[in-house]
C-alpha cells in the first residue's frame, strides 16, 4: 500500500477498530468473575483513625463562588461523629442539607 494521507487514516481506522474489538472481547471474558469480596466496614474518613465507620456525614452547600452546589459525604466512626457539625452555614441556602445517617450493615 503506498504511503497515502488516505492509506494512513484507512490504517488507523483499522488498528481502532481492532482495539475496539480486543476491548470488547477483554470485557465479555471478564463478565464472569465473580465481584471482589467485601473486605468488612469501611474504615472512619479521619487521618490516623483505624477504627469502623458507623455514620454517614452528608452536606450540601451552595459553591464559593455560587455556580452551584456542593455535596460532601464522609463515613466517620462514632468518635468523631460526636465531634462533627454543619461546617457551611455561611453557604447554606434554601437546598441546604447536614444529615447524619448510621451505616447500616448491609451497606
Amino acid at each position: 500500500m503506498p504511503d497515502t494521507k488516505s492509506g494512513r487514516d484507512k490504517q488507523a481506522r483499522d488498528e481502532e477498530r481492532r482495539r475496539i474489538e480486543r476491548d470488547i472481547t477483554e470485557a465479555r471474558e471478564r463478565g464472569d468473575e465473580a465481584e471482589p469480596p467485601d473486605n468488612g466496614p469501611e474504615a472512619c474518613y479521619r487521618r490516623g483513625c483505624d477504627e469502623p465507620a458507623a455514620f454517614r456525614v452528608t452536606e450540601r452547600y451552595q459553591e464559593d463562588t455560587g455556580k452551584g452546589a456542593v455535596e460532601a459525604t464522609a463515613l466517620l466512626c462514632t468518635d468523631h461523629t460526636v465531634a462533627e457539625g454543619p461546617a457551611n452555614l455561611d453557604s447554606a441556602y434554601d437546598e441546604y442539607v447536614f444529615r447524619i445517617e448510621p451505616i447500616s450493615a448491609g451497606d
